[in-house]
């Protein structure tokens, strides 16, 4: 692709950032860049490099590495990215960046595990207070806000009970506070949420899902507004010593190049069966942002373009802990794990009332999450099917 193009377009964004085959011999892919120590041809271009620009050590970067954070950036609409290695490295850098010792964050009560678990033990030690709140929260965030309130952190939709957050309402409060907007938007990616059109700041990507989308590598990343909210998040991760794998780099740049007709492939098959469950006698409720019965599906009609294969549904009544067990393990295409965004379709179950604190989960039944992949719909349909059969069989 020829420099002197600019794609507009996710989709030819997706197919041409990044790459510079006019500057690397031909070459459609950037090559992988093992690297670790970078030498210098003379005493002036050793002492005159230029902060968070081009190669000077293995850890701030490769041009493989530079390749996939232009990509992305360009993707977002970001003023740069920031490439690390994981999704929890992601969040964690991110929000890092903003904190000092007596500082107060607000975090949604949908929010992934992990970050949770970072808020309430590193955090906590460091003296940072985290309070959560509720997702449907809206402008009312204002009443949560401290002096002292320096991050807000939104996930949307959340990332087991799937409630749609009103990013924009939220966002305009946290500013009018002086605090920076941090957003997970892993579930969405760039594609179906625009997060800097709605007052985001930073976000963060566990580009181990649907970039790489083939569960085979680990990959966080991290996109800034503008040059101020980079160079704190860079010099955060820095610190750290947070930075992405060369090999990872270069399968979540090969991922990226098909992940819009992933995604859509991903959207079509989650809302044919998250349909179908809605019919089942066994389910109770199904918990998916494009349906109407879901919490926020009106903001998420109002923000998002479409959606991606992770829902979650809960069952009716009571069914033993054997039952259930009958219905998951003789899954024949399903499989168990905790993970999602690659080609195979999964399910988990779960407790989320363990991940709730400002609005308790009052169901007590289990919810089961379930990540829809690439195979035949009917083929999942079937085996949804016969293992909820096993689970009123067994009951």
């Amino acid at each position: 692709m020829s420099k002197k193009f600019k794609a507009t377009k996710p989709d030819t964004i997706l197919t041409s950032a990044g790459r510079d085959p006019e500057n690397n011999f031909g070459i459609v892919n950037p090559p992988v860049y093992h690297a670790s120590t970078i030498v210098f041809p003379t005493v002036e271009k050793l002492n005159n490099r230029i902060p968070f620009e081009g190669v000077s050590y293995g850890r701030n970067g490769t041009p493989t590495q530079f390749a996939l954070e232009e990509a992305f950036a360009q993707l977002e609409g970001a003023h740069r990215c920031v490439a690390v290695q994981s999704g929890l490295a992601a969040v964690t850098g991110a929000i890092t960046g903003f904190l000092k010792a007596g500082d107060h964050m607000l975090v949604t009560d949908n929010s992934y595990g992990p970050t949770r678990k970072y808020a309430d033990s590193v955090l906590k030690r460091f003296g940072v207070e985290t309070t959560y709140f509720d997702p449907m929260i809206g402008a009312g965030i204002a009443a949560l806000i401290k002096p002292n309130t320096k991050v807000v952190f939104v996930e949307a939709p959340g990332s087991q009970t799937f409630e749609v957050q009103d990013i924009p309402a939220i966002a305009a409060e946290a500013h009018r506070a002086g605090a920076t907007v941090i957003m997970d938007n892993t579930w969405a990616t760039p594609l179906f949420f625009r997060p800097f059109d709605k007052g985001v700041d930073v976000v963060a990507h566990a580009a181990t899902k649907y970039v790489v989308g083939h569960s085979d590598a680990m990959l966080g990343l991290i996109n800034c507004k503008d040059r101020a909210t980079f160079e704190t998040v860079k010099n955060a991760c820095m610190a750290f010593g947070f930075h992405a794998a060369p090999d990872d780099v270069y399968l979540g740049l090969r991922g990226l190049r098909t992940m819009g007709v992933r995604l859509r492939q991903h959207e079509k098959s989650g809302l044919d069966l998250a349909r179908w469950l809605k019919t089942r006698p066994e389910v109770n409720k199904v918990l998916h942002p494009a349906l109407p019965d879901c919490p926020g599906h009106e903001i998420f009609k109002r923000d998002f373009t479409g959606s991606s294969g992770l829902f979650a549904f809960t069952l009716k009544g009571e069914y033993t802990d054997e039952a259930e067990a009958r219905m998951l393990d003789d899954m024949r295409i399903f499989g168990m794990g905790y993970s999602w965004g690659g080609y195979e379709s999964l399910i988990i179950p779960g407790h989320p009332g363990q991940f709730r604190s400002a609005v308790p989960w009052n169901d007590r039944t289990r919810i089961y999450r379930a990540h829809i992949g690439l195979e035949d719909v009917e083929d999942l349909r079937a085996d949804l099917a016969d293992g909820l059969d096993r689970l009123k069989n067994n009951a």
